[in-house]
């Protein structure tokens, strides 16, 4: 009996401990932190945009992080909230050519962090 409760703890401890694991791997993805001089020099940013683009990436960056503790439905609704602000705050700042290439990065991490739609 007594090691029937010992395999048991060790069970569950074993799960308790896989489940905290994942939990922060899953904020991790959310962590939209970049290199800020890297994106300036992909996108040809000026100094108004780098500027711009920094303050807006920001906020979404926070947005992400804020989403992140909510659970899987209000997460993806904030998430996409999130996604929609940052996209129209972008096209006010940066040109077309620009913002594809934005466009394209960002879709790219989303995917590569497994948080696409």
């Amino acid at each position: 009996m007594i090691l029937t409760m010992v395999a048991m703890l060790s069970m569950t401890m074993a799960f308790a401990e896989g489940e905290n694991a994942a939990s922060v791997n899953n904020v991790e993805a959310y962590d939209m932190n970049v290199n800020m001089r890297k994106l300036s020099q992909a996108l040809a940013l000026n100094a108004d945009q780098m500027e711009a683009v920094a303050e807006i990436h920001h906020t979404f960056a926070a947005e992400m992080m804020f989403a992140a503790q909510y659970n899987n439905e209000e997460r993806k609704a904030r998430v996409n909230d999130a996604i929609k602000k940052d996209v129209k705050w972008m096209r006010y700042v940066l040109n077309d050519k620009q913002m594809h290439k934005y466009l394209l990065l960002l879709n790219t991490t989303l995917n590569n962090r497994g948080l696409d739609k």
